[in-house]
Order: structure tokens, then sequence, then C-alpha cells
């Protein structure tokens, strides 16, 4: 085999010490090193605080005990997104994690569900979700230590501090043997291949390696400014660009969700961590000046801040190439999506997992880069176009961006989806692909778009039957959640605060 035997990641971060841990977990040390080169002179994105549930995975696969990792990044649990102003204004909706409802009988419950509400009954989708009706609540209790209860099916993600991540990971991996090396990265050597033989450093040095994983950040110092890979621009899709953000005091109860709440020109987000609470306006400067932009930030804050509002300038998009010759892109220097369903750090971690899938020798092959590239590009076009779906789906009318929104270009991907729903409440799903019916459900739900007719397999159960089940499932999750513990409550027994 003629096998790798240095992997170098340029830049730390979020992105590089993901890249780091991941590897330090997966591959022998003694067969291959790992060295990421990082400068205390460019400061990291470091905004994404809200995450998925895979996330949970990740630490589990790290074996990283996860109580440690939340006390150590002053993390919260979170059970979903709750969106405020988006159909409309003062309506919202929840999108859970986990389960909602259970098959009844051989059927799918909701189109169980969509038969019952079509005959009248009023039950909402989201009272069959257990993770809905504790964000309701405010409450919370782990589902692995409820299984076999009504609330058993719950799901949850983390809200996080990112530069404390990035810190744990760091000791993570080098515990594991990465090296970490100071430095700025100035140009690139290469082989008659055309693959990067070394960085070269701003003091000269040259850090020689097999293959180069691009992790730093917008810059694309690698995967663009050395390899030209390419990028398409979503700009015609996702017309926000900008985003201001900042942090506060931690203000009264820590709700265990994201609020994501719709602005004049784009939509604000509310984190709450054990220590502060996030916030950021993202917008598009087509509709919006950032003068009125940090307005509107500062304006809508519910406590002190602790910092002074930083702004961030992005173009919608992604590579077209994630690997070329023998560099990677991970992160930001990838492709961006904005962080409307937080699933920035979950896209590295994706990146990383097919990397490990794919792991290749010296050679690179091109099959290996091209089907790398593909299912990346596949997973940046599931998150757009569900991102896609909050805005192109809203009745709004009371600015010039959300008009433009009614009228906004989609992808035939999507307008396949919403055709496919509408029609008969089915939810196209790929092998492997992040958001599940339950996530379509719940947005479509969400934004007034219901299917015209449920399928006709349904009617093999009574209506009685299906109203029946739907009325004890409902009870048993409501009589259940109502003897859990707060999500504050949570916290302060687990890890002993206020």
């Amino acid at each position: 085999m003629n096998s790798i035997k240095k992997i170098v990641i340029l830049g730390g971060g979020t992105s590089g010490w993901i890249a780091a841990a991941m590897l330090a977990a997966h591959v022998r040390r003694d067969l291959c090193s790992i060295e990421l080169i990082e400068s205390d002179d460019i400061g990291a994105v470091g905004v994404g605080e809200s995450t998925i549930p895979p996330v949970v995975r990740l630490i589990t696969s790290l074996g990283i005990d996860e109580e440690d990792f939340i006390r150590e990044t002053q993390a919260c649990y979170k059970l979903g997104i709750k969106f405020v102003d988006w159909r409309h204004r003062n309506q919202s909706y929840f999108h859970p994690y986990g389960a909602i409802g259970q098959r009844i009988g051989s059927q799918d419950f909701y189109q169980c569900w969509l038969k019952a509400t079509m005959a009248g009954e009023s039950y909402p989708l989201q009272d069959f979700s257990p993770c809905s009706v504790m964000a309701a609540q405010g409450r919370f209790f782990l589902p692995s230590q409820s299984m076999n209860t009504p609330i058993g099916g719950a799901g949850y993600a983390i809200h996080l501090d990112a530069k404390l991540v990035a810190a744990y990971l760091r000791r993570y991996a080098e515990a594991r043997g990465v090296t970490r090396s100071e430095g700025n990265y100035v140009a690139v050597e290469r082989r008659d291949n055309g693959f990067i033989s070394a960085l070269v450093l701003a003091d000269g040095r040259k850090i020689e390696g097999d293959f180069f994983i691009d992790c730093s950040g917008f810059r694309a110092l690698l995967i663009d400014g050395a390899m030209a890979a390419g990028f398409e621009d979503w700009s015609h899709y996702l017309p926000c660009d900008r985003a201001i953000v900042v942090k506060t005091e931690a203000a009264g109860s820590r709700m265990p969700y994201t609020t994501a709440t719709a602005r004049k020109a784009g939509w604000s987000w509310r984190i709450p961590l054990r220590n502060a609470t996030g916030h950021g306006y993202v917008y598009s400067s087509r509709f919006c000046t950032d003068a009125d932009a940090k307005t509107t930030l500062l304006s809508n804050l519910d406590a002190p801040r602790i910092n002074d509002p930083r702004l961030i300038s992005f173009t919608a998009g992604r590579r077209l190439e994630f690997w070329k010759n023998n560099c990677l892109a991970l992160g930001l220097s990838g492709g961006f999506v904005e962080p409307l369903e937080s699933t920035a750090i979950h896209l590295i971690t994706r990146g990383m997992d097919y990397f490990l899938r794919f792991f290749p020798d010296l050679e690179c092959d091109p099959s290996l880069r091209r089907e790398y590239s593909r299912r990346m590009g596949a997973d940046y076009e599931e998150v757009r176009d569900f991102i896609l779906l909050h805005y192109c789906t809203s009745e709004r009318s009371d600015s010039d961006f959300w008009r433009w929104c009614q009228t906004m270009p989609l992808p035939d991907s999507l307008r396949e989806r919403i055709e496919l729903f509408k029609a008969h409440g089915i939810v196209r799903e790929e092998h492997d692909e992040l958001f599940r019916s339950t996530s379509w459900q719940s947005v479509f739900e969400g934004m007034g778009i219901r299917p015209a007719k449920y399928s006709p397999r349904v009617d093999n159960i009574e209506l009685a039957q299906i109203t029946e089940k739907l009325a004890l499932a409902r009870s048993a999750i409501l009589n259940m959640v109502k003897i859990l513990p707060t999500h504050d409550e949570y916290l302060d027994h687990r890890f002993g605060e206020r």
C-alpha cells in the first residue's frame, strides 16, 4: 500500500479541531501523523452555538463523556427550533427533534393524523412530539433515561460555546498525538502532478505532508486560493449575506430550544447558554443597511451585552469540488448555508465521516474524489432546500425582502418536494439524508401547507380507532411531561449550578 504518512490541517477553530479529533480517534498515530497549523493572529468565526442531534453521536464516537463535554463547553440542551413570525406576524411554530407519533397498526402516523384532521379532529401535529411538548413547557429529560415511555422517542442536540468546543477538542486531539504549530500560511509548494507537497509559512518554515485539509474558513486558502476548485454561488436562492452577532448576559429561564424570529430583512436568533445568551441577525444587504441591522439587533436584546457587535459577511453556496487532488475543503472553506437550521457543525462532521469512509492512499484516486464531492454536494443542497422552504412558503408581504421571497426562484429539487407533499402528504427521502419526514412535516404544517388528501390505505383503519389512539397518545405525552423537571432544574441537578 502506498499509504498516507502525514495529514496537515490548515486552520483551527471548530472545523480544524473536529477534523483533528476525528483523525486522532480513527487513524493510528504510528501509521499516520497529524499536524494542525493555526495562528493566534487570525480569529475564528466562532459563532456556531446551536447544533442538531448528530453532534451527540460525534461526542459518543470520540469516546468523550457527554456530561464532561457539556460542563466544559457551558452547554445547554436543545429540543428543536421555535420559529416566530415566519408564516405571518404574531404566529409561531416549532420544529422538533425525534419522533412525532407512532405508527397506528401498519399505517404511517402522519397519514393517520391527516385523515383524522380532515374528518374534523383538532389535535395539533406537535401535540404528538415529545420534544415539542417539553419545549412548550420549558422541561427536559434525557430520552436515553426514558426508554419505553411516552417521551422515549425524543431527540436532542446541544447549545454550546464554539470557542470552548474548539479548546476542548484541541486538548482531546493533542492528548492523542496531534501536533499543533503556530504560524501564518503564505503559499504552497507543489509536486509535478499538481498535488500539494508543503505549506510555506510567513517565517519561512515549510510544513510537508501527503494530504492537506483546508479549514481556513471563508478565505479558503488552499481549496480556492491554491487549487481553484470553483464555487457555486447560491445568492439567487438565499439572499442573506450578512450577520451581526453579539452575546448578552444570561436572562431568565434557559429554554431548551433556539428561537429564530423573522425580521424585516432576514431573521434573528436567540441561543441560551449556561453563562450567556447568543444573539445574531442574519440579513440581506440588498434590503437592509448594516447600521439598520445593528439597530434591529440591539433593540431586541433582553439583557446587557457582554461584548461588542461583530459583522460577518458571507456568500451562500458551495465548492464545485470539495476534494481536489490531495486537498479537502472542510467547514466554511467548503461552503456556507445560513445557520437557520444549525447545520454548520454537522456538515463539518459529515465531511470527515465521508473522508474516513473514502480514506485514500497517496494517489487520491479520482473516483474517490468525485464520489466525495458528489455526496457532500448533495448534503449541502439538501440543507439549502430545507432552509429555502422556510422562506418561499411565507405569507408575509410587509417588506421588500419578504415580497421578494414570494417570487424567489426555486431549485427543481425543492419544487418537486413541495408538489409531492401538497398532493399526497409524502416526503421524498433519499438514503442517509439529514432531515427526515418529521422535519419536513413540521415546517410544512407550521407554514400552513397541508396535503390535499391522505393515503387511501389509511382507510383500512376505522376513523374511530385512529381518533382513540390519537387521544391516548396525546394524553400520555402531556401527562408525563408535566412531571418532568424544568430545563433549568435539570441543569442544576446535573451540573450543580445556581
